[in-house]
């Protein structure tokens, strides 16, 4: 079936929001918020390119016979075509699970729990933009399009899509990807539907497999089928005009329904990095530990508390959060990035919780297995009150001499509540190359470059920093 570029929908609305949206009409506050997030998701990648996934992503991709491709792959020596490059860097930004993370308004949606923005959006956007010699504010574009697209489409499908297994970064990505290709390649309004509706019916991804390796393959998945689809879409595939609103699309079929107003009328209106905001993590964990994280280093540090006088600790949130962190007691370091008491743990061993942190030798150090065990997780009546658009964290510390200390957060470091400066970002992506072996100077100049990506002519001078 051709798509009806004429036919009110809103797949209509959300195609007519990628043509007729200029870089000149993204606030400068957004801008600024967006360069963090894709140094961030830069960083990322590059310390993802060392992960053991990385290095199976790099085997696989070299075995396929690729030479001479026009895109990156950050931190390697590949040259891929654009939708292999997308792939191998949407996995390695979220390898770690260190990426940013969107955050939800209604109290019904789950707070921390719609989708990583950056990682299967930011692929898409440079390997097109490198390929084709685009320029620093061509990329932006392209890149705050897909992350506002993705996060309404998140907003908007029922709750029951994510609470039931899907993994909104690889459904909801896949249409971010897309619609990052499309600004770039400057399709018409008619190629656009057909490139979201090939992109919605490659949408997948289930929370099943959270702690494996098949959860930063979501993003890398997403950030493919993306690129594929608008290929396809510009090579004229035809496709249904209303693939998210349709009685058989995606929004029945992933979620049951959707919320029409968290998404039709308002892309943009405000944009989601203004409002309710986009948290960039301070933990190569999943985002639902880091409030729990940022207090309980708050009271180690106010308090003093030693490891060997801590007799337990009890952690309360709402039902939602033991739902995504299954891992009670991991054995390695993809279970413990979902594992409340892991991350309890290893600040009270460690004062600290960054890349070295999350191996698994850490997590199988016989004081980390014994104190995981003294770690008490699970749902609190007042955290469950509090409404699941916050990560309501309570925490109670028994020390040995019979004194308790108590806390409790309802937001971590790196949220638009508490969020990181360009500068703090800036360091965490030095942290970054350093766990990656990435030579100072080419991380000091993408810092500054990325800084001032308004100014940058060719995106290549980006890339060339990125890789072997």
């Amino acid at each position: 079936m051709s798509a009806d570029a004429n036919a009110p929908s809103l797949t209509g609305y959300v195609a007519d929001f990628i043509v007729g949206t200029s870089y000149e009409a993204i606030p400068a506050d957004v801008i600024a918020i967006g360069k963090k997030s894709i140094l961030d998701g830069l960083g990322l990648a590059l310390s993802g390119s060392v992960a053991h996934s990385g290095h199976i992503v790099r085997e696989y991709l070299a075995a396929q016979g690729f030479s001479g491709g026009d895109c990156s792959a950050i931190g390697m020596d590949l040259r891929l075509p654009a939708r292999f490059a997308a792939f191998a860097n949407g996995v390695g930004i979220h390898a770690d699970d260190y990426d940013d993370t969107q955050l939800a308004v209604a109290k019904d949606r789950v707070y921390g729990l719609l989708t990583h923005p950056t990682a299967p959006c930011l692929p898409s956007a440079l390997a097109i933009a490198e390929r084709d010699g685009r320029s620093g504010r061509d990329l932006m574009l392209a890149y705050h399009l897909g992350v506002e697209v993705e996060c309404k489409i998140a907003e908007a499908i029922n709750p029951r899509h994510y609470q039931h297994g899907f993994h909104a970064t690889a459904t909801c990505g896949t249409f971010a990807s897309a619609t990052a290709a499309s600004k770039l390649y400057g399709l018409n309004k008619e190629a656009i539907l057909r490139a979201l509706s090939i992109a919605g019916s490659q949408s997948a991804g289930l929370r099943e497999n959270f702690g494996t390796m098949t959860k930063p393959f979501h993003a890398g998945k997403a950030a493919e089928s993306g690129v594929f689809a608008t290929d396809m879409a510009k090579l004229g595939w035809t496709a249904a005009p209303n693939i998210l609103e349709a009685g058989r699309g995606f929004f029945k079929a992933a979620g049951g329904g959707w919320d029409d107003a968290s998404i039709n009328g308002v892309l943009g209106k405000p944009w989601t990095f203004a409002s309710p905001g986009v948290s960039i993590k301070p933990h190569p964990s999943g985002s639902l530990t880091h409030p729990g994280m940022t207090r309980m280093l708050e009271l180690i540090r106010a308090n003093g508390i030693k490891a060997a006088d801590v007799a337990g600790v009890k952690v309360g949130t709402n039902q939602n959060m033991p739902n995504a962190l299954i891992h009670h007691r991991p054995q390695n370091e993809l279970q413990a990035k979902f594992s409340m008491e892991f991350c309890m743990a290893i600040l009270l061993l460690d004062g600290r919780a960054n890349l070295p942190e999350f191996t698994d030798e850490v997590v199988l150090r016989p004081d980390v297995q014994e104190m995981i065990r003294r770690i008490d997780f699970g749902v609190h009546p007042k955290a469950e009150a509090a409404g699941y658009d916050k990560m309501t964290t309570i925490i109670e510390i028994t020390l040995k001499d019979g004194r308790v200390i108590e806390g409790e957060a309802d937001f971590g470091k790196g949220s638009p509540a508490n969020p990181m400066s360009y500068e703090e970002v800036a360091e965490k992506f030095h942290g970054c190359c350093a766990f990656a072996g990435w030579p100072i100077d080419k991380a000091k100049r993408i810092v500054e470059i990325v800084r001032n990506l308004e100014s940058l002519g060719n995106v290549r001078e980006l890339t060339a920093l990125l890789v072997k």
